[in-house]
């Protein structure tokens, strides 16, 4: 959930190491091959086959080579769209769609150098070898939108994923994984959803082969609204996929609490963000959405027309809604919220750390002054954590926002990433992560960029 439209300056921000391709498994793939992509509200592949409720989460429902993103995603060499089964909030099976981008080809076991400054500021750099296929990241970005049509499987073609480092992830040799967690329902917010789609998706890629090694090693990531998806993934990865030993889950910007989120941007230049939110949220559970339909204003300045247009918005940044108080458009006002109906939602489905503890290394990164999530949530889950046995590098930084922390955070996120794959995390970081290392908080001064938001 931010505001990261100022993040293609991240580009500039990357060096390209060499990288490299594999071959797919034909026999998975569909053979009829689009030639330009449609809005996934048009495009049959988006639809669940027939009893696809039988599938075990997961399992693969259609594959195709996504048409051709090498024009807009530095890095690429192909790409494939899977539609695979997965579970909602209501533990209902549903569907999901994600993308899996390969990196360009170089020969086999050769070694993928990668240099930048570590977490500590200290310009270690980082040095690893390994065979085609040997690791793959999930990478959940913020889409924050109730529109399925801004699912980063379409908006790939406008770019989309360059603002959040996918070709330096590419460059660096790594398979990427990107789902459109928010299920076909745009459930944005809704923590169980997007935690069990971004899990089945790991296990859909796995499934699917296209070229992985069999020890492949995987990890996710995520920022913000992608965070969101990443940290309910590793909550619920226990008791929901057993079976995945994620070496890692880099947590930027994390946003535990929606409540305490719609209360800090209520009012100012991210309430847009809010009938998102809510109409993401409530998509999963129908006796809240036809209390929230009812509870809208049906004329007037504010007005349901105006609130539901979120739903087609062509961006889910929509100016229309910022500096607005967002309870003008609700009969009652604030109070809406309060409705028991829409509590049971948001406490089920909205608050973080409630449903599992990860039991994978974490690292997690957050401005002190982030003001789209207070920071004193992120210490409360982290302290959570700690208290019950998780592995935590926990860094606060004193310095920008937001958007700011997304910058200032990525090299350091991306080294971490690459430690948890080369199995070095201890050493690479002073024994202050990894498996058994307990839980370290650090205050870092890191200033790439220092704007607030």
């Amino acid at each position: 959930m931010a505001r990261l439209w100022l993040l293609l300056i991240l580009q500039c921000l990357w060096s390209v190491a060499s990288s490299f391709g594999v071959a797919k498994r034909a026999y998975h793939v569909a053979q009829s091959l689009p030639t330009s992509p449609l809005p996934p509200s048009q495009d049959p592949f988006y639809t669940a086959p027939p009893n696809f409720a039988a599938a075990a989460p997961g399992a693969i429902l259609r594959l195709r080579r996504a048409p051709d993103v090498t024009a807009v995603l530095q890095n690429c060499s192909v790409a494939y769209n899977i539609l695979y089964r997965t579970t909602d909030s209501q533990y209902h099976p549903t569907w999901a769609v994600t993308t899996l981008y390969l990196p360009l080809a170089t020969p086999a076991n050769s070694t993928n150098s990668t240099s930048g400054t570590d977490s500590t500021g200290s310009g270690n750099t980082n040095t690893t070898s390994y065979s085609p296929g040997s690791y793959l990241l999930s990478y959940q970005t913020p889409y924050d939108s109730a529109n399925i049509d801004l699912s980063p499987s379409y908006t790939v073609y406008g770019g989309a994923l360059n603002a959040y480092g996918i070709p330096a992830f590419l460059g660096r040799g790594w398979y990427i994984n990107v789902p459109d967690y928010e299920g076909p329902d745009a459930s944005f917010t809704a923590g169980v959803q997007s935690g069990h789609a971004t899990l089945d998706s790991v296990r859909a890629v796995l499934n699917a082969g296209l070229g992985l090694a069999l020890d492949v090693k995987y990890a996710m990531s995520g920022y913000s609204g992608g965070a969101l998806a990443s940290e309910w993934a590793a909550e619920l990865q226990v008791q929901y996929a057993p079976e995945l030993q994620f070496v890692g889950v880099a947590l930027g910007g994390l946003t535990p609490n929606a409540t305490s989120v719609l209360e800090t941007i209520n009012g100012g230049g991210a309430a847009d963000l809010i009938p998102n939110a809510i109409l993401g949220l409530i998509s999963q559970w129908p006796d809240a959405k036809a209390f929230i339909l009812s509870q809208l204003k049906p004329s007037g300045e504010f007005n349901a027309s105006t609130f539901l247009e979120t739903l087609t918005a062509p961006s889910s940044f929509d100016s229309v809604f910022n500096g607005q108080d967002i309870a003008n458009y609700f009969i009652n006002g604030i109070s809406t919220l309060s409705n028991p109906i829409i509590q049971r939602v948001i406490n089920s489905d909205a608050i973080m750390g409630y449903h599992g503890v990860p039991r994978m290394p974490v690292f997690a990164y957050k401005a002190i002054a982030d003001e789209i999530s207070v920071v004193a949530d992120t210490d409360a889950l982290i302290e959570r954590y700690c208290g019950i046995g998780a592995d935590i590098l926990y860094q606060r930084n004193t310095v920008g926002g937001h958007t700011a922390e997304f910058i200032n955070g990525n090299l350091r996120q991306a080294d971490w990433l690459a430690a948890a794959f080369a199995g070095t995390l201890s050493e690479a970081f002073n024994g202050t992560s990894g498996p058994g290392a307990g839980c370290t908080v650090q205050n870092v001064t890191v200033a790439i960029v220092t704007f607030p938001s």
